[in-house]
């Protein structure tokens, strides 16, 4: 999850499962966007949702996914060492609520193993 405007690094890329043009904001987003891009079961890719009505504040989903079977599915990226904060759990849990109100259960976590972003 980012602030919609979030003031740091940003790499911009094209892939041909998004539309646009995809702002990834961390390494765990760019190497996630390589998982996705190459995923048969992936039809189109949306990065950095705005969260309209988000009751935590100006916030943005990483990744929103049209599977080919119709079905959507929504990935956070979070580095493993941020899991244990109190701000970020309660953003997860809130980003998870926000997206089962619009009848999208097929939510997740993507977090770097110890030390690398793949």
């Amino acid at each position: 999850m980012q602030r919609k405007d979030p003031k740091c690094r940003c790499e911009k890329r094209v892939v041909e499962k998004s539309t646009g043009v995809c702002k990834l904001y961390s390494k765990l987003q760019s190497a996630y966007l390589d998982i996705l891009q190459n995923n048969d079961s992936i039809e189109t890719i949306q990065c950095n949702v705005p969260l309209d009505g988000f009751s935590q504040g100006d916030y943005t989903t990483d990744f929103l996914c049209k599977c080919k079977d119709g079905t959507f599915m929504v990935r956070e990226c979070v580095e493993r060492k941020y899991l244990t904060k109190p701000m970020t759990i309660s953003l997860l849990d809130a980003s998870r609520l926000f997206w089962a109100k619009r009848e999208i259960t097929n939510w997740g976590i993507v977090t770097n193993t110890e030390g690398s972003y793949a």
